[in-house]
Formats: C-alpha cells, structure tokens, sequence
C-alpha cells in the first residue's frame, strides 16, 4: 500500500514579501511548510532561494515530490513566456517559468497567485460544492482567479480573474470627486487603484486624511472619525459597482473574498446591498464569504496544480 504520508506535490507561493512552500501528502493533506522571505531586487538570488527552499524540503521529508505547483505573481506574456509582476521587480522581463525548470529538474505546473488562491478555496475552501466561484483578493492590489465546476478558467492568456484591471466609471470617479490614477499595468483608472486596501488609504487621503494604509482607516471610522467613514462609504460604492460588472459577466454562484481587507468583517454584511444598488431588478446577488484558507491559499492552491493538473483549464 502506498504511503499516503509521503510528499505527493509541493506548492510554492511567490509573493512580494515571503516565498511558502508546502508539502501535500496523497490526500492533500500539508505535511511539512516553511516561509522565506523574498529576494526583492535579485533574480539569481530569487532562483537560488527557490532551488534551496525545495532541497530543503526534500532534504526534511526524505525523498523528493513527485511533481512542483508554483504560483506566481503578475502575468507572463503568451509568446515569449517572460514574466511581468509589480510585486516582485526582479521577475519581469524573466523566462521564470524556464529558469526553474532548469534548475528544479522535476515536473513544474505554474499559475497565477491569485487564480491559485480561488483554486483552494474551490476545493475544500468556502467555496466547495458551488457550481462556480469567483475568488476576490482585495490586498495591496486587487484581482482574482474563476473556477468552473472545480476547474480554474485560465483563459487564451492565462488572465482570467484580472477584474483589478477593470475601468472605474468616469461617472463614478465624478460622484465621489476622485482623480483618474495611473496604474502599474500601464493602463489608467484601474479598480485595483481605488478598491484595493491600500485604495481605501488613498480615499481617505484625497478627502485630506493621513492614512497610511486600510488598517488605520478602519480604525479610524470604529472611533468614529467621519472622515474615514466617508472613505469606507465611497470605497463601498466602487466596490459594489465592481462586483456588480463581476456578477454581470460571471454571474458565480459565490464570491469569496481574500487579501487583507476579507478580515474586516462589516463588509460581508454592507456589500450585498453596495452591489444590488449597481444591478438591475430581478438580479440576485450571490453569497459573499470569507476564505477558509487565508493567505495560505497561495501555496495550496498551487500543490493542487502540481497533484491533479486537470484542475485547470488553459485555453477556456
């Protein structure tokens, strides 16, 4: 009988701070995980850092996985496979993917971070048993993965789930008295700019607060301060707006909300309302949960890649 202890895959999230790899037992269980901080300017160091975190875990564990998820930031271009990724400068313009096949020497099975992440939530996850989901992060940036009867939608370009990169309404930017901002992708007024956490800071900055990031905003307007109340209050707005256009060409059967604003526990109760106001009669607006794996969902959505590849659907 086969062990189902040992490492069957492993999962490895590369995010902007911190690289996490975990082993999944048969049963994709985690046996064994460790986190390393992220080579931010190095792309050798990076590399190394990958290559040692995985002899680490074999070493550990006593024999090697069979196969690698790896889970990566931002997007890799089509035809030349180079990496493009704000978080974590040192990829772009990298053939990552290649790179650590050369150096891994085993089976590797990439995908975005974000689309790994509504992966596990889609499996196990507070999303298991739905028809479809669509998986939220609502973090420093602002994107997500859709899946389709447990299966991930990858897409022609592999950008399925890059809702952040949606266009705010001019008429909504007007309401609220917001500037058209640049964003990192290269195009201008993207949601992730103003839906985003560090969105919520950058509204309650631009009605002339101080706020550094989501956190002090929030505890700003449970003080009772208005003008973070007001911030909420139009970040509410966008969001929905959002998520209504999310519904409208999706329309999953739930929503799942990831990234550091899905621990602000109002907004559960106050979004479906925030959405509704965006839709149309008759149009009902789907659960809206929180994650059952938090930001660990990275590296097991990616170990679900690596142990059952049929998971995704590349070119749907």
């Amino acid at each position: 009988m086969a062990d189902t202890r040992a490492p069957a895959c492993y999962g490895i999230d590369i995010g902007g701070t911190k690289i996490e790899l975990v082993a999944c037992d048969a049963t994709l269980q985690v046996a064994w995980r460790k986190r390393i901080a992220t080579p931010q300017g190095d792309y050798n160091g990076f590399l190394q850092a990958v290559e040692t975190l995985v002899a680490d875990a074999d070493a550990q564990l006593g024999q090697r996985a069979q196969a690698i998820g790896i889970a990566l930031p931002g997007v890799r271009e089509r035809r030349s496979g180079r990496q493009l990724s704000a978080n974590v400068p040192a990829l772009t313009g990298q053939c990552v993917s290649a790179d650590l096949q050369a150096r891994l020497q085993r089976p590797l099975h990439f995908g975005n971070d974000l689309q790994c992440f509504a992966l596990s939530e889609a499996h196990g996850g507070a999303a298991d048993g739905y028809a479809s989901m669509f998986g939220a992060i609502l973090g420093t940036g602002a994107g997500g993965g859709y899946c389709l009867h447990g299966k991930l939608v990858g897409g022609f370009n592999g950008l399925a789930g890059e809702w952040g990169h949606w266009s705010v309404p001019a008429n909504l930017l007007q309401r609220h008295g917001l500037p058209l901002l640049d964003c990192g992708c290269g195009l201008r007024g993207c949601v992730e700019r103003y839906v985003s956490g560090s969105g919520v800071a950058m509204i309650e900055r631009h009605l002339g607060g101080k706020a550094a990031n989501a956190s002090e905003v929030i505890a700003q307007a449970e003080a009772g301060d208005i003008r973070a109340m007001q911030a909420l209050d139009i970040h509410r707005d966008l969001l929905g707006h959002s998520f209504a256009a999310l519904i409208l060409a999706l329309d999953p059967h739930v929503i799942v909300l990831g990234g550091g604003l899905s621990q602000y526990a109002p907004l559960y109760q106050q979004l479906p309302a925030a959405i509704a106001a965006h839709l149309f009669n008759g149009v009902e607006v789907p659960p809206i949960v929180p994650p059952r794996f938090g930001d660990a969902g990275g590296a097991r959505g990616a170990a679900l890649l690596a142990c059952q590849p049929a998971y995704l659907i590349p070119g749907a």
